[in-house]
């Protein structure tokens, strides 16, 4: 996990951390597990599953949680497609394993960080390099 963790001190600070355009690839590229609760003020679902997000990243202190206000980061927000909101996303090993609109009840949420925990990150990878490998033309 060596380079992973500079958000850690931020993390301590607050429970989630806001996600702009600017600081995107630092979040995902020096944190091991990053979830993404793309949102707007004016959703009400959003609005239902603030507290369980805010209430698992106070749980899974292991895990960096960022929430996205897609009418502030609209184009961040165009970039992952989200046309329906709250949408998780999940990176793990900068990896986007998750990506899923609708808002989780705690169980839920508390079961898929578990599996994403448990999940055999080298089987990921290796699938990843045999799949690009596949997509390379022949020369």
């Amino acid at each position: 996990m060596a380079g992973f963790g500079q958000l850690r001190l931020e993390k301590h600070l607050m429970a989630t951390i806001e996600l702009t355009l600017d600081n995107f690839e630092t979040t995902i590229l020096d944190n091991y597990i990053v979830l993404v609760d793309f949102w707007a003020d004016w959703c009400g679902p959003c609005k239902a599953f603030a507290p369980v997000f805010e209430k698992a990243s106070e749980k899974h202190k292991d895990v960096v949680f960022v929430k996205c206000d897609t009418e502030k980061e609209q184009v961040l927000a165009a970039q992952f497609g989200i046309r329906s909101i709250p949408t998780l996303v999940i990176f793990r090993e900068k990896v986007l394993l998750f990506a899923q609109a609708g808002a989780l009840p705690a169980q839920a949420l508390d079961t898929l960080i578990e599996q994403v925990k448990a999940l055999d990150m080298t089987e990921v990878h290796t699938k990843i390099a045999e799949e690009q490998a596949q997509s390379q033309p022949l020369h």
